[in-house]
């Protein structure tokens, strides 16, 4: 976001937080890849709880990385969800959030968003948890490609999004969150999420600085 289009407090925040030794620029990778976090039908179908039109507008911004990350020849790597019966390998985050029931082993909820869906040759990564590397073999399988840096899209941006942004990091993968292909329930968690990931964890990227990058 230009400092054109801040608001006085948005400004104060943004350079508080820069003169205070946060928000250092990171650089993408020389073997990045695409990692689409969760984008599914239970964000989309209205009836569904975890609904909001909200999402639509990133699902468009979707496509279109997807389209061009496909282009170019990078990887694309889906993350999706899904539970056993009962939901008994989703734990305490199961119990928590009781709108995960959408992703029950079947439900059609879980299938990917139409228009985006995995090719054949591409990864899939189901998770029982919010980060995209925890319980799974998403480090083995980024290790074995030679992948050194991901450009992060998805739902939720609070939840999902910011996890595995987070985890990238730890893990060694620089993390690039591509912000307008990212959704959230409301405009109030998307926002404070995407600052904090500029802030301490990410670099925060519109679609359009995204596909110059896959360029």
């Amino acid at each position: 976001m230009s400092n054109d289009t801040l608001s006085a407090t948005e400004k104060y925040l943004d350079d508080d937080y820069r003169n205070a030794g946060f928000g250092n620029t990171l650089l993408l990778g020389e073997r990045p890849a695409l990692l689409v976090v969760d984008v599914v039908q239970a964000y989309l179908q209205p009836g569904s709880p975890l609904y909001a039109p909200s999402f639509q507008s990133a699902l468009e911004s979707n496509i279109r990385l997807v389209e061009a990350a496909r282009a170019k020849g990078l990887p694309v790597i889906f993350t999706g969800v899904r539970y056993s019966a009962d939901g008994l390998d989703g734990g305490l985050f199961y119990r928590k959030v009781p709108a995960l029931k959408c992703f029950l082993k079947g439900s059609p909820l879980g299938k990917f968003a139409e228009g985006l869906e995995p090719a054949a040759d591409e990864v899939v990564v189901f998770k029982q948890y919010a980060s995209a590397f925890f319980g799974t073999s998403l480090v083995a399988t980024l290790n074995s490609m030679r992948i050194d840096s991901l450009l992060i899209t998805g739902f939720s941006t609070s939840g999902c999004v910011r996890a595995t942004a987070l985890d990238a990091l730890q893990h060694g993968f620089v993390p690039f969150v591509v912000s307008d292909a990212c959704g959230d329930r409301d405009s109030r968690p998307h926002e404070s999420n995407l600052f904090d990931l500029q802030a301490k964890y990410a670099q925060v990227v519109n679609e359009a600085e995204a596909l110059s990058y896959m360029a």
